[in-house]
């Protein structure tokens, strides 16, 4: 036995620093606690979500790497990203909240006098390796030193789009608090994050940094970095209320009931930073389409228009086989159609939900034409002539099922 227990730590040695840890000890303890933790696994709310391509693996990779189709999910010129400087972010907001995207589902939120960092992603690539996986398809905004200092960052879960080697390491560096979902500290601790600077929570807990609220709430999703998928890190999407401010980040979620609860406890919210790309009818579960996040932002709100909806995790990497500009488009449309506004700024462009918005259509200047537009829904009032029943575009073809990553 010794001889395989040799045998196995040196396999783990040999595994990429990018996978992190397994929970142990006292956080496992603490997982199988959890009243979301069942049967060895963490649970999903509204029963269990497919969290690998739906069909045989055969026919997502048809999809996915025909090389036809693959032109359509990356830009076809350069992204025009904001060129953000120090001076932007300097100077505090005049309402109280400033929100700057950096890509991605990377946002710095200038709330109520406090500094929060969602899901920072400055590498390169959303991989374990430096060699192989997603590469960028824009650069970072700015470096992630001349952020300036953060008060807290906050990870939704433990994917290599969400939670990054390179970002954790340098702001390990810094006196920053952590906020993550249970079990996610594990990760964090092994690349030198200290134990005294994690909030470590499960859904519905919260912890207070100066005169933040930060809350983290259920999401529908799933996690893993490793070849060995354990499921033992939950996935979270986060509450942040300052004095004044409320906002929301999805992370990573499929659409569920539980928006409108979110919604009820903790909103209304001056802006939500909602996922609306890498969607696919290969799992529908666990990714939201634009429709699905218009209407999970609207559910947050008390079902109505209000506030702002920050569209995210789109236009920097290639995850699903939807075309690069669709979510951003789509999202916009879905948006007018609700009467919700909307937030599309530039990858770094800081603006503030009580002022005036960005809403120009950025991404037209580097995108390949988007085969089919959004269909907005007839009236319920009102038939649809034959061939443009809901699900179908002009010309009478069922639009495509978009896959999601």
């Amino acid at each position: 036995m010794s001889g395989f227990r040799s045998l196995s730590s040196g396999l783990r040695a040999l595994q990429p620093e990018g996978f992190g840890a397994d929970p142990s000890g006292e956080r496992m303890a603490r997982i199988r606690r959890s009243p979301h933790f069942k049967d060895g696994v963490f649970q999903n709310p509204g029963g269990p979500a497919r969290t690998r391509p739906s069909g045989s693996a055969l026919d997502f990779a048809k999809v996915f790497f025909d090389k036809e189709q693959r032109p359509r999910r990356a830009p076809s010129g350069t992204v025009p990203v904001h060129p953000t400087t120090l001076a932007d972010l300097a100077k505090p907001p005049v309402t109280g909240l400033r929100v700057t995207w950096m890509g991605h589902s990377s946002v710095l939120a200038e709330i109520d006098g406090h500094r929060v960092l969602f899901d920072p992603v400055w590498g390169e690539r959303c991989s374990p390796f430096s060699f192989a996986g997603p590469k960028r398809l824009h650069p970072v905004p700015l470096p992630l030193a001349a952020l300036g200092p953060v008060d807290v960052v906050v990870i939704s879960h433990d994917h290599y789009d969400h939670l990054d080697l390179p970002s954790i390491k340098a702001l390990a560096g810094t006196d920053t608090l952590f906020a993550v979902p249970l079990g996610v500290g594990a990760h964090l601790e092994h690349w030198g994050v200290s134990a005294d600077r994690l909030r470590e929570l499960d859904w519905h807990e919260a912890t207070k940094v100066g005169g933040l609220t930060l809350t983290a709430t259920p999401a529908r999703h799933f996690c893993g970095r490793g070849l060995r998928n354990t499921q033992h890190t939950l996935w979270a999407s986060w509450v942040v209320a300052g004095e004044e401010h409320r906002i929301y980040h999805s992370g990573d979620t499929g659409y569920f009931e539980g928006f409108r609860d979110i919604g009820a406890d903790h909103g209304p919210f001056d802006a939500t930073m909602i996922q609306i790309g890498a969607y696919s009818d290969f799992w529908p579960d666990i990714h939201m389409t634009p429709q699905e996040g218009v209407r999970a932002h609207l559910d947050l709100q008390g079902g109505a228009p209000g506030g702002v909806l920050l569209p995210i995790h789109w236009g920097t990497f290639n995850l699903a086989t939807h075309a690069w500009a669709e979510p951003g488009q789509w999202t916009k449309d879905a948006g007018e159609a609700a009467g919700q506004p909307v937030a599309t700024p530039r990858p770094g462009e800081p603006f503030e939900p009580a002022g005036e918005l960005p809403t120009d259509a950025w991404w037209t200047t580097a995108s390949r034409p988007i085969a089919r537009p959004w269909l907005r829904p007839e009236p319920p009032e009102t038939a649809a002539e034959p061939g443009t029943e809901k699900g179908a575009t002009e010309g009478g073809e069922t639009p495509e099922a978009v896959p999601a990553g």
